[in-house]
């Protein structure tokens, strides 16, 4: 069985770094997981001023990159990140199917989600959505 998983945080480059390098390093530091990155799925813009949390995001401007990815090893067994963010408070592996029970931002992303579980097309480019 292979393991898909969709990477939810802003991939930020450091020293010179591809988004790939970035994108495995921040993997391992977050989530304590090597991933074989796949395709490009979507890239989404948030303009914070547009959205709920206008009061503190008014200044952010950030375009986030989503990729298809897949564990390079199967074990269930937690593994503790390297490099977590400041806010994380854990790693949740959840079933795709209850992909909707679940509060996750951009609220947006559940839908082209589904859609690319269900195989069908959405386009790369989302835009500022939340």
């Amino acid at each position: 069985m292979m393991m898909v998983i969709f990477i939810f945080f802003l991939v930020v480059d450091k020293s010179g770094e591809t988004i790939h390098e970035a994108l495995a390093r921040e993997c391992i530091e977050e989530i304590g997981k090597q991933v074989e990155i796949g395709e490009l799925l979507h890239i989404r813009e948030y303009i914070g001023k547009n959205h709920e949390h206008a009061s503190f995001d008014f200044e952010v401007h950030q375009v986030e990159y989503y990729f298809v990815c897949i564990l390079e090893t199967l074990e269930k067994e937690y593994e503790m990140p390297t490099n977590p963010d400041s806010h994380q408070v854990g790693v949740e592996w959840i079933d795709i199917n209850n992909l909707k029970e679940y509060r996750i931002y951009p609220k947006e992303l559940r839908k082209y989600i589904s859609k690319y579980i269900m195989n069908e097309r959405s386009p790369i480019y989302l835009g500022d959505i939340n």
